[in-house]
């Protein structure tokens, strides 16, 4: 089955997080992905474990990101590689790399370079703070972003609280949202470019695409003055909202408005909460949030998590389980679905990874490559994507560029 981006040829210059996941995103729609990796080991995160998957050198990192791509080797810091780099350019659609600003127009490979080859070319730069502004020679990961931008001041337990004190999330989100950015943006300029025959530049970063999701902390302060303060677990506008324990394990409710706050006290057994003035609307628990809250941990600690999640479901109350991945790749409606995918790996065997979120009707993402070897490819790569002949790749091969 044809992908929704099948026939796009998409030159990935991306290394770690933010770009592998952007390139492998369009892969899974359809897109021909050539991963051009360091000669010797590659992408940097093949070896940023452990663990590692057994037999090879490749991080279980890695190999979540990088499926449906064709890997080539090359030295384009040489001039014979960065003109091998050109011929690649001249004939695709995107090109994705996050090198620090700067580093790719001292080879001549900068926006403005191959746009003189292709002037179709959509050329995504990823970079930890963008390619201008004060920051903009900085380089940058997921930490700093999530620290700068203000999340993890507004995550984690309160000052004073056991275990108070700023928080990073426990996934890499501002690279993770940064590929995603990127995927929205790449999308947008391929259409631009259907139109119009026209190519353009994309600057998209960390630091930025961190920020602007801080919407509600941003918020607050932009338009009352007032700074959100980390409140754990517990949400501060929602009451109850949290984490509780059952007799055996934690879960998780979610209440956000009075008529669910009704469902939730019949379905706990105490429906005579609904009309106290003290929990009655979403204003008054908020108030008497200890009153409430103290009630519901000591009733919710005599029975067991499953038996609690089933009434709750039966009464329409958002909660769910606090699982593990162990938990995760049990769960009947991810199975349903479909999430977790098996590959063949370059090494021999297959990994299992998450497979993509995005269910098309008629052009459902596919999963066309395995996880490839470093510079695995180089051939067939260069020989469709820069049209080299046989003879020039053993050239460049034999000098050390490939």
């Amino acid at each position: 089955m044809a992908g929704a981006l099948d026939g796009l040829r998409v030159v990935d210059l991306t290394r770690v997080v933010a770009g592998p996941l952007c390139a492998q995103m369009l892969g899974d729609l359809g897109a021909d992905i050539a991963k051009v990796e360091r000669r010797g080991d590659g992408d940097d995160l093949r070896a940023l474990g452990p663990p590692f998957v057994q037999g090879s050198e490749d991080s279980t990192y890695f190999v979540a990101l990088n499926r449906n791509k064709r890997s080539v080797s090359l030295d384009f810091t040489q001039p014979e590689g960065a003109a091998i780099l050109k011929r690649m350019a001249a004939r695709a659609d995107v090109l994705i790399e996050n090198f620090r600003t700067g580093t790719l127009a001292r080879y001549g490979l900068s926006y403005d370079d191959l746009r003189a080859v292709n002037p179709r070319l959509v050329y995504c730069s990823i970079t930890g703070f963008g390619q201008d502004g004060p920051y903009a020679g900085r380089s940058g990961y997921d930490f700093v972003a999530q620290a700068m931008a203000g999340l993890m001041e507004v995550t984690g337990e309160a000052d004073g609280a056991p275990g108070g004190g700023p928080q990073r999330v426990g996934v890499p989100v501002a690279d993770m949202f940064t590929g995603f950015a990127a995927t929205v943006a790449i999308l947008a300029a391929l259409r631009h470019r259907d139109a119009t025959g026209d190519g353009q530049h994309i600057d998209v970063n960390l630091f930025e695409t961190m920020a602007s999701l801080m919407q509600a902390p941003m918020s607050s302060w932009l338009n009352a003055g007032k700074l959100l303060q980390r409140s754990g677990n517990e949400a501060t506008v929602a009451v109850p909202y949290g984490v509780f324990d059952g007799s055996d394990a934690k879960f998780v409710i979610g209440v956000l408005n009075d008529r669910e706050f009704v469902r939730l006290a019949e379905a706990l057994g105490h429906p005579e909460w609904a009309e106290d003035p003290r929990f009655k609307r979403a204003r008054d628990r908020s108030e008497h949030r200890a009153a409430l809250l103290d009630r519901m941990r000591t009733l919710l600690r005599t029975r067991p998590r499953a038996e609690w999640l089933a009434r709750l479901e039966v009464a329409k109350i958002t909660s769910g389980p606090i699982n593990t991945a162990r938990d995760v790749e049990a769960d009947p409606h991810l199975q349903a679905r479909g999430l977790v995918v098996e590959l063949p790996h370059h090494a021999g065997g297959t990994v299992r990874v998450p497979g993509s979120p995005l269910h098309l009707g008629t052009t459902p993402p596919t999963y066309r490559h395995g996880i490839p070897a470093p510079g695995g490819d180089s051939d067939a790569v260069l020989a469709e994507f820069a049209g080299m002949t046989a003879t020039e790749i053993s050239t460049a091969r034999a000098a050390g560029i490939v």
